[in-house]
């Protein structure tokens, strides 16, 4: 299943870069844009970690003052389908 949300992070200007360390380090999170304090973020379902859980744990960043979920896609993805169609043995 794809899962993919698109959130805005405001931060406290001054702590921007650390957040945006912290964002970029976490799997499945990628920051693309960011303005006086305003991140741009992409968050996706990991292996491990839903992207909920993501979005939760950017709230206990340091700096972070607020995150909104902007976006928010989900599908299944081809092989999910194929593996869903195949005939029981």
């Amino acid at each position: 299943m794809l899962n993919i949300c698109g959130c805005l992070v405001h931060a406290m200007p001054e702590t921007t870069d650390s957040v945006i360390k912290s964002i970029n380090a976490a799997e499945g999170c990628e920051v693309h844009a960011c303005e006086n304090g305003r991140i741009v973020v992409t968050v996706e379902d990991t292996e491990t970690t839903r992207a909920s859980d993501q979005i939760m744990d950017m709230h206990q960043i340091p700096g972070v003052l607020t995150v909104t979920l902007t976006y928010h896609h989900f599908e299944e993805l081809p092989a999910e389908n194929e593996a869903h169609s195949q005939p029981s043995a």
